[in-house]
């Protein structure tokens, strides 16, 4: 009988050789590619903001700010007439910048991410572009906008006039991420209301024009009576204007000032927002 054979070992084939697999190519994690896709995409939202909105007037992008200050310090100017002795300090034209520039910015913030879908409506349809491409542009443009502004009117009533006021750059940016954080929450709500209920927009114009008399620009939180201070309390404008007038007041204690309240009342509105335009961004793009 004969015996069967051992069993042949394959050799090892060399580098490079035919029985080598081919080495698999390394390739990008997805996270990764997706950070630079939305970044390439909240880039030309950008551009195109700026195109859109400045691009066919002259000097452009300086309108941009330019219409702003000359709206601010135009008011300023003449409500300083009428108003001489101001609740705080000696100077009304600042006492009033405190109070309308985070007010200003909260409301040009608000409004413009409120509007993101409806005005990248058709971009949106491109799988590459994603509604929060859309609103973090606004954000981006809008909020590097509102701190030009708010710098050159605050600079300009400090340097030209007495104010007697000693302005605190931390407190100042406090009073800024406030306002900015609320203005995203509410936006972002109204992005979701405004594109799907189109008649919300008439009327959150109107719930909104009392804000102006209701926020403390023109006085301030500790002459209101005390039988109605519980109530103007939660307004979290109230707190982003007496945080902005404590940064250039120091001997102005604010103690109704809380934080904590706006960034929270900010941080839900962002998050119920996003939530909404999660879940129904397609029907509305679709509708």
């Amino acid at each position: 009988m004969s015996r069967n054979p051992a069993p042949s070992i394959p050799s090892r084939a060399a580098p490079g050789t035919a029985g080598t697999p081919a080495a698999t190519p390394r390739l990008r994690p997805v996270h990764r590619q997706r950070s630079f896709a939305s970044l390439r995409a909240i880039s030309a939202l950008v551009l195109r903001e700026m195109a859109t909105s400045y691009g066919r007037s002259p000097g452009g992008y300086f309108w941009a700010i330019a219409e702003p200050v000359g709206g601010i310090v135009l008011l300023t100017a003449i409500f300083s007439l009428g108003f001489r002795s101001p609740p705080m300090g000696t100077n009304f034209a600042i006492f009033y910048a405190t109070g309308v520039v985070p007010f200003f910015a909260f409301m040009s913030l608000s409004t413009k991410v409120a509007q993101s879908i409806r005005q990248s409506r058709q971009l949106l349809a491109y799988p590459a572009v994603t509604f929060m491409d859309a609103i973090l542009a606004k954000v981006f443009f809008n909020v590097v906008t509102q701190l030009l502004v708010g710098y050159l009117v605050l600079s300009i009533i400090v340097l030209t006039q007495e104010t007697r006021t000693d302005p605190q750059v931390l407190q100042i940016a406090l009073a800024y991420a406030m306002a900015f954080t609320l203005a995203i929450g509410v936006g972002t709500v109204n992005c979701f209301l405004f594109t799907a209920f189109p008649w919300w927009q008439q009327v959150w114009s109107i719930v909104t024009r009392p804000l102006f008399l209701l926020s403390c620009i023109f006085f301030i939180f500790d002459d209101i009576p005390d039988a109605f201070q519980p109530y103007l309390w939660f307004n979290p404008l109230v707190h982003v204007v007496g945080q902005m007038r404590s940064a250039f007041y120091p001997a102005y204690r604010g103690d109704y000032v809380t934080p904590v309240y706006v960034f929270a009342v900010g941080l839900v509105l962002m998050a119920i927002g996003l939530l909404l335009l999660n879940r129904y961004h397609r029907d509305l793009l679709n509708s």
